[in-house]
């Protein structure tokens, strides 16, 4: 949120139960870890905060002077790691279980997304990572290598997303600024 604040809700009530409020920026994303248990969040402030359900202090801050801000973050089907698109035109992977730490050994690059939140996901058996760009390409990079594998020109304008379907694991879906949605196969 722009008000830099995190705000849990009692959907029963309407009342707020809890606020989070350490962010120094807006609020980009909220996604969920460690079976529910715990969240993370990062912001415009260039940091990724790890939280408790329930208790407003962070227990994990992550801030570096090389960092940026990360507008998308999706955690991998085997609840073990965190996709972080960076405004400096990278993925960064960070652990999603204890630690929170950078992985210095896998760092997505290849793609243009400065200025746009670009969604990120991973293949259903974490042997990919793809991503859209602001080129409208489709990027597919091998997990294990971090190398570029594939780019497909995907839409007109920003392929603002890229989803990888979850049972059918030859199939691929992405959205873009074009206003088309496309499967590829």
């Amino acid at each position: 949120m722009s008000d830099k604040k995190i705000v849990q809700w009692d959907i029963r009530s309407g009342e707020v139960v809890q606020e989070y409020d350490r962010h120094l920026g807006a609020v980009n994303t909220i996604t969920f870890v460690d079976e529910n248990r715990r969240f993370v969040s990062t912001s415009d402030d260039k940091s990724l905060r790890v939280w408790e359900w329930d208790i407003p202090v962070d227990f994990k801050y992550i801030a570096e002077p090389s960092m940026h801000s990360m507008p998308a973050v999706t955690l991998s089907p085997n609840g073990k790691w965190l996709a972080c698109q960076s405004m400096d035109n990278q993925i960064l992977i960070f652990g999603a279980q204890n630690r929170f730490r950078l992985n210095k050994k896998k760092i997505f690059k290849g793609h243009m997304v400065a200025g746009y939140a670009c969604q990120v996901d991973f293949s259903p058996d974490m042997s990919y990572v793809v991503s859209g760009d602001a080129d409208g390409k489709l990027n597919i990079w091998d997990w294990k290598t971090t190398k570029l594998y594939h780019r497909i020109k995907a839409h007109d304008k920003v392929c603002i997303s890229a989803l990888w379907h979850p049972h059918e694991t030859s199939k691929v879906i992405t959205c873009g600024w074009d206003g088309q949605i496309k499967l590829w196969d």
